[in-house]
């Protein structure tokens, strides 16, 4: 691909340790020795034939009043817990499922491992600790004929009750153990969202596996890695296409025994493949009592679910979520979010396999009785919308390209608006403006925003499904202020949300009452935020800690240490500072800070957001100049996708068309814009532009390149989440930069 590079003229309670929610980094307990003695779960003493669990009769609920079961300490050979070597004599009765096994630390990288759970003794952290299972049957008690799940399939749609979710999770879960799921074992699941995904991974649960998602966009090595370090067992795929993709590394897999398909035929018959209701039928053969030592395996603080990271520096890391991390962290974002049980109705599209989406479109909903409706799998190729108008969610979360998606279209909508209706349309978006910043004042709404709220606002949260949505939230990225004020003109405040896989999903949030421009808001109720060895301007390393932290990474000792200090607060990697309301603001990222050969250390977003602000042409940029005499830039074009394979494509996207012509352009594709001279002195106008609010000389960017092509996930240079690798783009454009710096 051709580039273009011009050089700018500028420059507990049963714990036994209980953990108070209000005690500071300074007086929580350390963690206790690890290596010495390790907990075992009933899993392993069953295994072992050391104990006999029976389980007692229940309601129809699947609800058990009285279920002994059973823990051990066990004595492990040089602390591996492959090699049991001798039990201890300490046998606790564990009367229900809910009840803590033992633990000795607060962080652990064992599949079957266990942790103490940062309990407080007060308010939302001293709640009991619960389990999925216990949380799902409580929602059927309460709503069993309540809508829970609707998918549209040729044309109509396709529903589940509450009753009918949990049955047919007790199904899967059945089947999973027919098939071979052994429990603290894999079970992946590859394909778009869709109750199948939500079946499974319940299923899994119920089974005493551990849920993994996988991207649908990863490629078979790297399925086979997730599958290789979780020892999946099985996995369910989507359709096709997926399942090539898993049968190319099978051999290389021991632990995978098979393999199931939710959509279309199975095309490629073989032994250990199945259809979705050829697996359901596998259930008949599994007797209840089976499901039931399963089901008395579990507890509060035992790993459920696994979250493997994108992997932008390396190979993704195994995030293993326990069930406190999920029931207690869903349940408290639902009460802050004030979310109302049994009328809440929402569409989910973001990938079940990122923390985000299983925390808002499966654990949130599973708590407060939400009906949750399916977009279509090509949804972020253009027909969300018409899934968001015909369901009208009352809320929705999105990552901030979709936000930028959605506002790019309907800006070039306004553009070819023209005479009464374009006058309208401005004048209106002027008074939107001034009733942002009132209400984020608290100070009084303009003289006409109720008109231009019935003549515009009204008609475009119509236009895009949210005329019912009460809750419009961003996460997964740093959103521009350019999209939050465009959005908030039209009357649709989107708050941010921050979190990360290791806090279970969020952390802070803006909400109603409590909401700052640019800010990611406050604390979810129960935790605490530290902001590690702040500088002179109150910036500090964003620390957690909370019933959310995640229990480790799976085997993996040092990144888990990494992790979590001593103290058991968690350490973010990223930046931030707090003013003083306590509103919480991400100012950068410790590994993705630029340290000039100066010593300048420059946050790259703010540089970036200040060049896409002035350029409305350009979809990505990435500053470079990490040990660097001074900064460069790579910038990309906003131009048109392939909606099959999501590649880009070199035509130009219409925002960017209209760009190119305002600056006198007739260019049409990349290539034509890289050798339009309009074209590069306008871009060079709007780096000058950013470079009149660098906070330095130093952070001021000096050469840039426009590239052939946008990144990319096809093209490596954006992860699952659109999040940009940098790494990946610093070694593929290696040429490019080097040229930057060249004598």
């Amino acid at each position: 691909m051709e580039t273009a590079t011009v050089e700018s003229q500028s420059e507990t309670k049963t714990q036994e340790d209980v953990i108070s929610d209000a005690k500071s980094a300074e007086n929580v307990k350390p963690q206790g020795d690890q290596t010495s003695e390790v907990i075992v779960t009933p899993t392993d003493a069953a295994a072992a034939g050391d104990i006999d669990i029976t389980f007692g009769k229940g309601d129809n609920m699947g609800n058990n009043s009285s279920v002994p079961v059973v823990a051990t300490s066990i004595r492990m050979e040089n602390g591996n817990p492959d090699r049991p070597t001798s039990y201890g004599d300490t046998v606790r009765e564990k009367k229900d499922i809910d009840d803590l096994l033992p633990a000795t630390s607060e962080w652990t990288t064992e599949m079957n491992g266990t942790v103490k759970i940062r309990m407080g003794d007060t308010g939302p952290a001293s709640s009991k600790p619960t389990t999925i299972p216990t949380v799902l049957r409580n929602t059927v008690s309460r709503l069993p004929n309540h809508l829970a799940l609707a998918v549209k399939r040729d044309g109509e749609w396709k529903k589940w009750t509450y009753k009918q979710y949990y049955d047919q999770s007790v199904q899967a879960a059945k089947s999973f153990i027919k098939l071979g799921l052994e429990p603290c074992h894999g079970m992946g699941i590859l394909g778009f969202n869709s109750p199948e995904w939500y079946l499974s991974y319940i299923g899994a649960i119920f089974a005493g596996g551990k849920a993994t998602g996988i991207y649908t966009t990863n490629s078979a090595e790297a399925c086979e890695y997730v599958l290789s370090d979780c020892q999946a067992n099985i996995i369910v795929v989507e359709n096709h296409m997926q399942l090539q993709k898993i049968i190319k590394v099978w051999g290389n897999l021991p632990h995978l025994k098979a393999i199931v398909q939710y959509t279309g035929e199975v095309a490629e018959r073989r032994e250990g493949i199945y259809s979705w209701d050829e697996f359901l039928a596998l259930s008949k053969e599994v007797p209840d009592s089976e499901l039931e030592n399963r089901f008395k395996m579990q507890a509060p603080n035992t790993c459920c679910s696994l979250i493997y990271t994108s992997g932008t520096t390396g190979n993704p890391k195994a995030v293993m979520i326990s069930h406190d991390n999920c029931t207690w962290t869903a349940e408290q974002t639902g009460k802050q979010l004030q979310y109302r049980e049994g009328t809440e109705i929402s569409v989910t599209f973001l990938p079940l396999s990122h923390i985000a989406a299983q925390m808002l479109d499966i654990l949130i909903p599973l708590r407060f009785g939400i009906s949750v409706y399916f977009a279509q799998p090509d949804a972020l190729k253009g027909t969300l919308v018409e899934t968001l108008k015909e369901v009208r969610p009352t809320g929705l979360l999105a990552v901030p390209r979709v936000w930028e998606k959605i506002m790019e279209k309907m800006q070039g909508v306004a553009a070819q608006t023209t005479g009464v209706k374009r006058k309208i349309a401005v004048w209106a978006k002027e008074k939107g403006k001034k009733g942002a910043e009132a209400q984020r004042s608290g100070g009084r709404m303009p003289w006409g925003w109720g008109i231009a709220n019935m003549l515009l606002f009204k008609k475009v949260r119509a236009n895009l499904g949210l005329d019912r949505c009460r809750l419009v939230g961003s996460a997964a990225a740093p959103i521009m202020r350019e999209t939050l004020e465009y959005f908030a003109c039209l009357n649709i405040r989107i708050d941010e949300c921050y979190g990360m896989s290791e806090s279970s999903g969020p952390h802070t949030f803006c909400t109603d009452g409590a909401f700052r421009i640019t800010s990611v808001g406050k604390e979810l109720s129960g935790v605490q935020t530290k902001l590690d060895k702040p500088d002179e301007d109150g910036n500090g390393e964003i620390c957690f800690y909370g019933r959310h932290v995640f229990m480790g990474y799976l085997n993996q000792v040092e990144k888990t240490k990494e992790a979590i200090d001593e103290q058991g607060w968690l350490h973010s990697g990223d930046v931030g500072k707090k003013d003083k309301d306590g509103f919480l603001y991400i100012t950068g990222r410790i590994k993705e800070l630029i340290i000039t050969a100066g010593g300048e250390n420059i946050a790259p977003v703010p540089v970036e957001d200040n060049v896409k602000e002035a350029l409305h042409c350009v979809s990505n940029c990435m500053l470079i100049g990490d040990k660097r005499k001074f900064l460069s830039m790579l910038i990309t074009l906003k131009c048109n996708m392939d909606l099959n394979t999501n590649e880009p494509l070199e035509t130009l996207s219409p925002e960017c068309l209209t760009w190119c012509k305002s600056v006198g352009s007739s260019a049409t594709t990349v290539n034509e814009a890289i050798a339009d001279q309009a074209v590069l002195k306008a871009i060079q106008a709007g780096i000058d532009k950013a470079n009149d609010k660098s906070i330095s000389r130093a952070a001021r960017v000096q050469k840039w390149s426009i590239l052939g092509a946008d990144f990319s996930i096809p093209g490596g240079e954006l992860g699952p989440t659109l999040k940009l690798r940098r790494p990946i783009v610093v070694k593929k454009y290696e040429k490019t930069i080097e040229g930057f710096y060249a004598e």
